[in-house]
This record gives structure tokens, sequence and C-alpha cells, in this order.
């Protein structure tokens, strides 16, 4: 268990090394020799864990989503423990993931990066894939329960509206990252509580 461990720890730390990285320079400076120094280990005890600077760049980027993935579910089972509506519930886990303080900025700006490489790296697109659908999965899921609630009409698609509450998150990531003087935190936060409301038009009867 020690050296599982000791390993995960040392993978962990390569790829927190890459995201202070892309961050700071950008996707296309990152390289083996930066990342080493960065990480304060040898180029050969990278190179032990990532055989390239692919598999290097994808764990870093896995590292980020499922980290940021494990606070929002946090902040989730705290709300819903609160008596929170599903509405409410989706409102703070998609808000976490907006760019909208130096944090959560920093993983936007990673998450661009990767996105951006996408379109002509099959294994990035493969991981982002595979992370939206994860996500989608999980908002339809959502909006199951509150069709079984009463927050949300019966007939609605579940998967159909999962996928728009998605790419209407995607956007306002963008936006707010790359224009915040126009959409600010404030118009960010409203364009998706409007979202979430479309949807989310009833009212919950198992806490009446």
């Amino acid at each position: 268990m020690a050296r599982t461990a000791d390993h995960d720890a040392r993978r962990q730390q390569v790829a927190e090394a890459v995201e202070r990285l892309v961050a700071s320079e950008g996707y296309d400076a990152v390289t083996v020799a930066k990342t080493a120094a960065a990480a304060g280990i040898s180029v050969g005890l990278v190179q032990h864990y990532f055989p390239s600077k692919d598999d290097m760049l994808l764990h870093a980027f896995t590292h980020v989503r499922e980290r940021t993935e494990r606070r929002v579910l946090a902040d989730a089972e705290r709300a819903d423990q609160a008596g929170a509506r599903i509405e409410q519930i989706l409102l703070g886990a998609l808000t976490e993931l907006l760019p909208l303080d130096d944090r959560r900025r920093r993983e936007c700006r990673v998450e661009l990066a990767f996105t951006g490489r996408a379109v002509d790296n099959p294994r990035v697109a493969e991981a982002l894939g595979r992370g939206n659908a994860h996500l989608r999965a999980t908002l339809a899921r959502a909006i199951r329960n509150g069709k079984e609630c009463g927050e949300v009409p019966a007939s609605t698609d579940e998967q159909a509206e999962a996928a728009r509450t998605l790419a209407v998150l995607d956007g306002l990531k963008l936006h707010a990252y790359t224009e915040p003087a126009t959409m600010t935190a404030d118009a960010a936060r409203a364009a998706l509580a409007g979202e979430l409301a479309r949807v989310f038009t009833g009212e919950c009867h198992h806490r009446d």
C-alpha cells in the first residue's frame, strides 16, 4: 500500500506541475523538462511514470477534472442534506464550474487549453468526450429525479435537456473566461439560473 500511495503521490505531483505550467504559460509551453523542474523531480522520474508527453498531459487533464468533480459532488451532497431543491443543488454545483475566482479561472484555462487540442488530438478528444458524457449523465439523472418529485414536467426529455444545459454551461465558461468584463460573474450566474429555471418549473412534492 505504501508503494502504491507513493506512486499516486508522484503522479499527482506531476499533474499539478503540468496544471501550473498550462495555467501560467499555456499548453504549448509544457515540456517534460519544465514539468520535472516545476515538480521538483528529475526528468527520468517523470518519464518513469509517463512514457510520453501525451500521457503526462492527459493524466494532468484527467486529474484536474476529477478533482473539480469531487469538489462539486461534495458541495451538492451538502446542499441535498440541507434540503435544497434539485434546481438549487444543480445551480450551486454548475456555478462551481464557472471561472469566477482565481482557482476556477486556472482550472477553466486548463480545460479550455485541452478542449482546443481535441480538434486535432484523438486521445484528448476521447478524454474530453468521456468527461462530457459523465456530466450529461449526471445532469440527466438530476432532471429525471426532478420529474419524479414534481420540480420538472413529466413530459420533459431529460437527455435533450441535459445536453442543452451542458452546452449552455460550456458557452458560459468560454465567455466568462475570455470576456469577463462582459460576461461578469453576476451575468453568468443569472444566465445559468435562467436556464435551470426553464427546466425546473414545479415544486418538489417530496419536501411537503
